[in-house]
């Protein structure tokens, strides 16, 4: 599965011409989401509805948009604030068997996720514990929540636009500006999960490369590149200079966003790209000793994981590309009225 899903993914960025053979998979997997979002909207399914308002913030493309350091760098400024915010997520790659199940800083990804964890660990990192649960069911976890954190007065639906069977009050769309929308088709022909005119219905938040390109008061945001830091903290490698060969370790949707911005960084790079959410082991890295690996910030969370599992001296020659979300003027004062509309503080 993680093979076909690697093919496809290649197959979209060089815009294949065999895509066109699965025209008919694409028709009917619209009329398949068209017919069960009717389903909702006709009140022929139950929409569960939580005591406090639901944001969600998502993405109308399979694979990465800028969707998780966003999420990050709006719950850091609404803690910040004293809000008390929490975050619900489907917890893709963790145990749905126990779920649904809170995230803490010590949580592994194979309990709740990658992305949760990454979630959590970047807010205590910052001296911020964020209440968080994870499940299939968005309103299992919103009632998981609210049972252990009553105060909670905001919760975040990270991805879950799809996710029709929770009520939201709003709804933020990410959308990656270099990688577009592809050849505009829906799955598997192409990488959308929904038509383009379904940003229409929410408020659209544009990752770029370069913001001074945006007025200042556009919805307009860009990630800024951190110093490499060592995937463990005791380790005595060399860090990798730029002009030398780095073997760039992937398992994130678009992979091909963070091998550019090591290139922009100076650094050979070597691309090694696996499917999103890919599950590392040993094998994937010990043939890569020869030259320093980067990855980013959300394959860590898995790579630290299976160091404290296995021991081998390759985890000492693996470094992390750590990344931040800047914000425009205009998200900002978003955020601000989505914190008056709401009376959260």
């Amino acid at each position: 599965m993680k093979k076909l899903e690697l093919a496809l993914t290649q197959a979209w960025q060089k815009n294949a011409v065999w895509l066109k053979l699965l025209t008919p998979l694409s028709g009917l997997y619209g009329m398949v989401t068209h017919a069960r979002k009717s389903l909702y909207h006709s009140g022929k399914c139950p929409i569960y509805r939580a005591a406090v308002p639901v944001l969600v913030i998502g993405n109308i493309t399979v694979g990465g948009s800028g969707k998780t350091p966003f999420i990050i760098a709006l719950t850091k400024i609404l803690r910040k604030q004293g809000i008390s915010v929490a975050v619900i997520s489907r917890g893709y790659g963790g145990d749905s068997t126990q779920m649904p199940k809170l995230v803490t800083p010590t949580s592994t990804p194979n309990e709740v996720g990658d992305e949760p964890c990454l979630i959590a660990q970047s807010l205590y990192s910052d001296g911020f514990f964020l209440p968080m649960a994870v499940a299939p069911n968005r309103g299992q976890a919103i009632d998981l929540l609210l049972k252990n954190f009553p105060e909670t007065t905001l919760i975040i639906s990270d991805d879950g636009l799809q996710h029709y069977a929770l009520h939201r009050d709003e709804e933020w769309i990410v959308v990656d500006v270099a990688r577009g929308f592809g050849n505009g088709k829906l799955l598997p022909q192409g990488f959308l999960r929904e038509p383009i005119d379904r940003l229409q219905d929410a408020l659209v938040l544009y990752h770029d490369k370069d913001m001074t390109k945006y007025p200042k008061k556009a919805m307009a945001m860009s990630l800024k590149v951190g110093q490499i830091e060592p995937l463990m903290g005791n380790h005595k490698s060399p860090v990798p200079s730029v002009g030398t060969y780095v073997h760039a370790v992937s398992g994130i949707g678009h992979p091909k966003r963070f091998f550019d911005t090591l290139s922009d960084q100076g650094f050979l790079v070597i691309p090694h790209p696996f499917g999103d959410h890919h599950d590392f082991r040993l094998e994937d890295l010990v043939d890569l000793i020869n030259h320093p690996i980067i990855v980013t910030s959300k394959d860590a969370v898995k790579l630290r994981h299976l160091a404290t599992q296995t021991t081998h001296d390759i985890f000492n020659h693996i470094w992390v590309l750590p990344v931040e979300m800047v914000l425009s003027d205009g998200i900002i004062e978003q955020i601000n009225h989505l914190i008056v509309k709401y009376q959260l503080n």
